[in-house]
């Protein structure tokens, strides 16, 4: 008999199976796929780690959560400046200076606030009221042009859907920097583990019993059986069998290369912002760690419509899905034993940082 079943052997579980274990509990993790790690999985291939599932870029603005990180891995000093391609144009990212002057041709902040609060104006002056959707809302924080290159596009590719017809709530806020500052991230600590994620889960689940390619729900009932209590970092209706409904999901496919080259495209991320463009992002792998290999391994990334075939990624957190997480939230309460967590099993887009404080405030409230 286990003290806990974990199914799920991304960062809540096995953050929480971890700590469960320095705490006296005898955990078994069940994990559904071939490896541990959930999406952060990073794999050896060309002598480069791979991120098999998109980028994960480490960052956080917490000390506590960048010392407990740093209990299992070592990080290195890279720092996210990606780039946008919007048909063969090349624009900095996050929007800064750098993004202004290439945009139109001007060289000081003044002159980009100028322009901004020009069409923010314009946008605002043609709206009968709050913003509709989407892309009224978008222009009314940052105007037509940085809207039609960079948000129009992705979005659309993105959320699968034209950004008229998505709710303006999505975009709370769009960055806008007027400094020469390529850093995407505020945040005061970043990096990607050297080595790759792996090692973090292996060191995370040593003292505890895994299961690889088990699926939890074909065998609820008996592996039930097997511990006191359940942790599921799975999809909150798939475990009650979808028996209220569905929640929906965006999915994403990778369709990785190996190219016989040193440097792709100079950086680990391009984001592609046309709506032609099948795919949102390439991602280079080597940069993610300064490599020096010869060779070179890029993916591409395709987002999906979802079916249960698929792998969930972002949950659609619309008024008619909250409101259905609602209800599978009411139903769990009434399950003994029982307890849902992370970004799937909270129905919630959760950054890396924000699973690890999540599963770290579960482990203050469950393991006294």
């Amino acid at each position: 008999m286990f003290d806990y079943c974990i199914v799920g052997s991304g960062l809540f579980g096995s953050i929480f199976a971890y700590e469960a274990n320095k705490r006296g509990k005898k955990c078994l993790v069940i994990e559904r796929r071939n490896h541990i790690g959930g999406n952060c999985y990073t794999k050896l291939k060309e002598n480069i780690n791979i991120h098999a599932y998109g980028a994960h870029i480490f960052r956080t603005d917490s000390k506590q959560i960048w010392d407990y990180m740093q209990e299992f891995c070592t990080f290195n000093h890279f720092i996210n400046s990606p780039i946008a391609n919007f048909k063969g144009e090349i624009y900095n990212l996050p929007f800064n200076m750098n993004t202004f002057s290439k945009l139109w041709g001007i060289s000081t902040p003044k002159e980009a606030q100028e322009i901004i609060q020009s069409q923010k104006k314009a946008a605002l002056d043609s709206l009968k009221g709050a913003p509709r959707n989407l892309e009224e809302h978008a222009i009314a924080l940052v105007g037509v042009d940085v809207y039609e290159k960079f948000i129009k596009g992705y979005t659309k590719k993105q959320w699968g859907r034209d950004c008229k017809d998505l709710p303006a709530s999505i975009i709370k806020r769009i960055p806008v920097r007027f400094i020469y500052d390529n850093n995407y991230f505020n945040d005061p600590y970043q990096g990607i583990p050297k080595g790759g994620y792996t090692p973090i889960f292996e060191k995370l689940l040593k003292n505890c019993e895994v299961l690889l390619n088990t699926d939890f729900l074909t065998n609820k009932k008996e592996l039930s059986k097997k511990a006191k209590k359940i942790l599921f970092t799975g999809t909150i209706d798939a475990y009650f069998d979808y028996v209220l409904g569905t929640l929906e999901y965006r999915s994403l496919q990778f369709e990785e290369e190996l190219l016989e080259c040193a440097n792709y495209q100079g950086v680990a991320v391009v984001n592609f912002t046309d709506a032609e463009t099948p795919y949102t992002r390439i991602i280079e792998h080597k940069h993610f760690e300064f490599g020096t290999q010869k060779n070179t391994i890029i993916s591409k990334e395709y987002p999906q419509n979802w079916d249960k075939t698929k792998e969930p990624y972002y949950p659609i957190n619309d008024t008619k899905n909250q409101a259905l997480y609602a209800k599978y939230q009411d139903l769990a309460k009434e399950e003994k034993n029982l307890i849902f967590g992370g970004r799937l099993g909270e129905y919630r887009y959760y950054d890396m940082q924000d699973v690890i404080k999540a599963a770290l405030e579960l482990v203050k409230r469950e393991l006294v």
